[in-house]
């Protein structure tokens, strides 16, 4: 019996972008089964509740039966024990954002040997958009629904 591959996706996704649909709609092609982890990150200051974007997460990948979508507030490579996952799944976008993840990706194989780390870019429309990009432009009520997945755009115009 092969053992099913599944990987993590860790993030804030704060909130998930159509550049974070991009690389789990890919990384699903890769592996049996993705796990969206939603990082609470009280460091960064969310916008969104960790509810809010779990909600978020889930009402935009609810037709992909491969992705499971869950909350953490531990170190990754405890979650990764907790969930029998290997591989970590990671989106680039620039060059600044490998330093930082190649340096994360040592930390974590420092703690655990056997976690690999696979480094996805989005595709080249989506290269420019990040969570933080579409919190500024929400700020100034600026328009994100291009960036944005429609449901959590819808989630996000009903709050407003």
């Amino acid at each position: 019996m092969t053992k099913n591959r599944r990987a993590i996706y860790p993030g804030t996704f704060d909130p998930i972008t159509n550049g974070h649909l991009d690389i789990i709609k890919r990384a699903c092609k890769i592996f049996d089964e993705i796990i969206v982890a939603v990082a609470q990150s009280e460091a960064k200051k969310p916008l969104f509740s960790l509810e809010e974007r779990i909600k978020m997460i889930k009402a935009t990948t609810q037709n992909h039966p491969k992705i499971k979508v869950i909350g953490f507030e531990n170190l990754l490579v405890n979650l990764s024990d907790e969930l029998d996952a290997n591989f970590i799944i990671r989106g680039l976008r620039a060059v600044s954002d490998f330093e930082y993840e190649l340096q994360m990706g040592y930390a974590n194989s420092s703690l655990k040997k056997e976690l690999e780390t696979i480094y996805l870019m989005p595709n080249l429309e989506q290269a420019f958009v990040s969570s933080s990009v579409v919190r500024s432009i929400l700020y100034f009520d600026g328009k994100i629904d291009h960036l944005v997945p429609k449901e959590v755009y819808n989630m996000i115009k009903k709050d407003k």
